[in-house]
């Protein structure tokens, strides 16, 4: 997978008007599938409180409000381990990409998907429940990665960013759309009330593979696979152009040289990306690791893996509506994010919601640890605030690091640092997922934090507005090449005024007297 998730100069399309809209809603339907993503992480929240599941799959437990009950271990094992067979799905998907291309890697990512589903549903025991789990994982870690990689590969240069942020969104959607449907089936008292939330993926799975099978394949995978008639038919959808325009093929041209440059460059090892270098490889490899793990450090996913079972222990009378409610929050405050990720920039957004998350996870722990669980004010606080910091989430943290994930990295290193990257967001989802119970359950064996564990969220967002200082440029306005040349010549936090005048001055990597004039400015300012 050399061309990795972003193609080289900005995505197709760069030079084409603006008002060809094609390619930006063929890519836009690509993220539909985040919604793979969100509803199977959502569904879970809400299947494993059902009291059917919980009697064909736990044990009688007088004590409990359905009766039943599972252990804190098999419950850590049931949520996570979706996260552990992603982390895999995530590292087959640089050779998946590779040998059977975007478009095709993307269906055939579906079918291992519906497998997983298949043997959720048929399941009357823990042993297979697991194991489709996992085989759903591997579909989820495939699509996490190529996504993101056909978004960027076929989107124009001037809305990259918020094409990419679609995939959050889809993914807040699926979050939705299993709240909706868990609350529909929870009363059933027959299995029924956990196999059709879980098969229904079926219907998003077929959605995506059939959608796929009539979109273009990437055209720089096809050029790479020497087949330069079929790009130039694929460009010409993606721009709603001819496929003997001068547009389309000065695309394929720059396509084939950006392609015989990275040939020169040989293959790279996965070693190569932490290489000390004069482009920073090392950092921008360990940026695009670490912003998928404060992602998940942030603690959203403790919302939405145990939100139900959080409200629930909080006093909440209907801890099922209330889910819906912050999944609604979580939808619609993606879109203000889509948008500002082009108006305010990445860095901003990132610093910005990284600070609202602290301040919201604090007052959460806070009020969680002081009221009463039967203090209504109390209750209705700690909604509110953690709608709050949902909010921020979602306009922010959410649908960026992607974005900057899809942006930083290299040429020559760009696959195999992607990988690693959406690798280490499943990593830590799992490793959250699997402790989560063990930090907040109260029996023997658990540390019984219950809503004192938001005191470990509101640090680590507090991390996450230090490591965004430090380690995340702006790359707004940028082309990849750019990306490439503002980390050659600048380090991120003083970045600002280097990518200030690449832009003002419109300069390209190829133009090497402009490149020095721009850089020996840039010096002369520091030193004045």
């Amino acid at each position: 997978m050399a061309g990795g998730p972003a193609a080289s100069g900005g995505g197709i399309g760069a030079n084409a008007p603006k008002n060809k809209f094609a390619g930006i809603l063929m890519t836009a339907f690509a993220a539909f599938g985040g919604i793979l993503f969100g509803y199977d992480t959502g569904v879970i929240s809400g299947v494993k409180e059902m009291k059917d599941w919980l009697r064909t799959f736990g044990h009688v437990d007088t004590s409990a409000a359905t009766g039943f009950n599972i252990s804190t271990s098999t419950e850590s094992l049931v949520v996570s381990i979706l996260s552990a067979g992603t982390f895999f799905g995530a590292l087959l998907g640089a050779p998946t990409a590779d040998y059977l291309g975007r478009k095709w890697g993307i269906v055939a990512a579906c079918l291992v998907f519906s497998i997983g589903v298949a043997m959720q549903t048929a399941a009357t025991a823990i042993p297979l429940f697991v194991v489709g789990r996992v085989f759903a994982g591997l579909g989820v870690g495939l699509v996490s990665c190529l996504i993101p990689m056909y978004q960027s590969e076929c989107s124009p240069k001037w809305i990259r960013g918020a094409v990419v942020s679609l995939y959050q969104w889809a993914i807040t959607i699926g979050l939705l759309l299993a709240a909706v449907v868990n609350n529909a089936t929870q009363n059933r008292d027959n299995h029924s009330s956990y196999q059709i939330p879980i098969a229904i993926q079926f219907v998003w799975a077929l959605i995506l593979a059939s959608g796929m099978t009539y979109l273009p394949e990437s055209p720089r995978w096809l050029i790479k696979r020497g087949r330069d008639a079929d790009a130039a038919a694929a460009l010409s959808r993606l721009t709603s152009l001819p496929p003997n325009d001068p547009i389309v093929e000065a695309e394929l041209d720059d396509i084939r040289a950006n392609l015989e440059a990275e040939r020169a460059l040989g293959e790279s090892s996965y070693l190569d990306c932490f290489r000390s270098s004069n482009n920073k490889l090392a950092l921008r490899t360990l940026t695009g690791i670490f912003i998928q793990a404060w992602q998940q450090l942030t603690g959203i996913n403790f919302i939405f893996y145990y939100g139900t079972t959080f409200f629930q222990r909080s006093g909440i009378n209907n801890p099922f509506l209330i889910t819906i409610a912050t999944n609604v929050v979580n939808v619609f405050m993606t879109l203000p994010g889509m948008w500002g990720v082009e108006r305010f920039g990445r860095r901003s957004l990132l610093l910005v919601g990284a600070a609202g998350m602290c301040i919201c996870e604090f007052i959460v722990a806070i009020v969680g640890v002081t009221v009463s669980v039967n203090n209504l004010a109390g209750q209705q606080v700690l909604i509110a605030f953690v709608c709050i910091y949902i909010a921020f989430f979602a306009s922010t943290w959410g649908p960026i690091a992607w974005v900057v994930t899809g942006e930083i990295f290299p040429l020559q290193v760009r696959a195999k640092a992607m990988s690693l990257s959406v690798a280490s967001n499943w990593l830590w989802n799992f490793g959250i997922g699997y402790a989560t119970p063990f930090l907040v359950n109260v029996e023997p064996g658990s540390a019984g934090l219950e809503a004192k564990v938001f005191f470990i969220w509101g640090s680590t967002c507090f991390c996450c507005i230090i490591f965004t200082y430090f380690c995340v440029p702006e790359t707004k306005g940028l082309s990849l090449e750019q990306i490439d040349v503002l980390y050659t010549h600048t380090l991120p936090w003083k970045a600002g005024p280097y990518r200030a005048k690449l832009i003002a001055e419109d300069i390209h990597p190829s133009d090497a007297a402009a490149l020095d004039r721009v850089t020996d400015d840039k010096h002369s300012d520091e030193k004045v």
